[in-house]
């Protein structure tokens, strides 16, 4: 029988997951990989069926609550909704006034996860190697894509929702970045959150539940049978996904009819020239801190979660 008492430590585990997916180019389910807590994340997830529905049409409340793991995701949820709805105006802001040190943080961040992701390898051989360098090409593919332009419709919203939930389940790929991709970062993830505007939110939502109710079915018969691959996949995808942090980049506005696209203001970033530092100097050391601070904070999140 599962705990009853409010786990706060998955509370906490979920705001970091909640904090990651707010950010381009880091994904909650890299937190959720590193903490321990990814497969049967997956497993409760997954078993919101027809059973589980069942359940709670004739009212059995206990036992949907056991069959669906509720004791864990519950805590989950709560942490993950709290992170994205109190972080989204903060991160907007850091992002404005200290976009290197920000970038850098996450860097390093995403950095070290590569190392304490992999390691939960069991075994390492050809289509292990294969799957990882798979992840690695799928996830620099994705990065080197120019966004769409943004779009409201309902249905676009909808597709939105479903994409964007499957980036932020799988280790690496990051569904704000994904919704970059797609256009939407600035009317979801920000505007819409900000000011929860519903016309937004419920489509894309709709479309997240669906969208991660059917593809945790699809992760949770992957990791049953391949699990090594998949997690090498994954690996592959968190390696791949860190040019997209890099700090020290120049945004690119996007333009339609020769003028830059303006949104509230503020002109519209389509994406970002990348470029090395040719000088070495209180940025530059400031971000090497950062990009420190980023790879000691998942060292501290993996012993912690081995302490739990």
């Amino acid at each position: 029988m599962a705990d009853k008492k409010f786990d706060f430590s998955l509370f906490f585990k979920g705001m970091a997951m909640g904090a990651a997916n707010v950010i381009p180019g880091v994904s909650g389910g890299t937190i959720a990989l590193i903490t321990g807590i990814y497969e049967r994340l997956i497993d409760a997830i997954k078993s919101f069926d027809a059973k589980a529905f069942k359940l709670l049409w004739d009212r059995q409340w206990r036992e949907f609550a056991k069959y669906t793991d509720l004791n864990f995701l519950l805590p989950i949820i709560l942490g993950l909704i709290t992170a994205i709805l109190s972080l989204a105006k903060l991160f907007a802001f850091l992002f404005a006034q200290y976009p290197v040190f920000i970038w850098a943080y996450f860097f390093g961040l995403v950095l070290a996860s590569v190392y304490y992701v992999g390691k939960t390898i069991d075994q390492w051989k050809w289509s292990t190697y294969l799957a990882f360098l798979l992840g690695v090409i799928i996830a620099v593919f994705i990065t080197v894509l120019h966004p769409a332009v943004e779009n409201a419709q309902p249905w676009y919203l909808f597709l939105n929702g479903i994409i964007a939930i499957i980036s932020m389940i799988l280790p690496g790929l990051s569904g704000s970045f994904v919704l970059i991709l797609l256009g939407n970062y600035q009317l979801v993830a920000i505007d819409a959150v900000n000011h929860f505007n519903l016309k937004i939110l419920i489509p894309f939502a709709l479309g997240a539940a669906i969208g991660l109710v059917v593809f945790s079915h699809i992760l949770s018969w992957l990791f049953k049978r391949f699990r090594n691959q998949t997690i090498a996949l994954l690996t592959g995808f968190i390696l791949g996904s860190l040019s997209i942090l890099w700090p020290w980049k120049k945004p690119v506005y996007l333009i339609r009819d020769h003028q830059i696209v303006y949104k509230h203001g503020k002109p519209l970033v389509a994406y970002y020239d990348k470029f090395l530092p040719t000088q070495i100097n209180s940025t530059f050391i400031w971000a090497l801190l950062f990009i420190l601070l980023g790879i000691v904070s998942i060292i501290w999140i993996e012993k912690a979660s081995q302490k739990k």
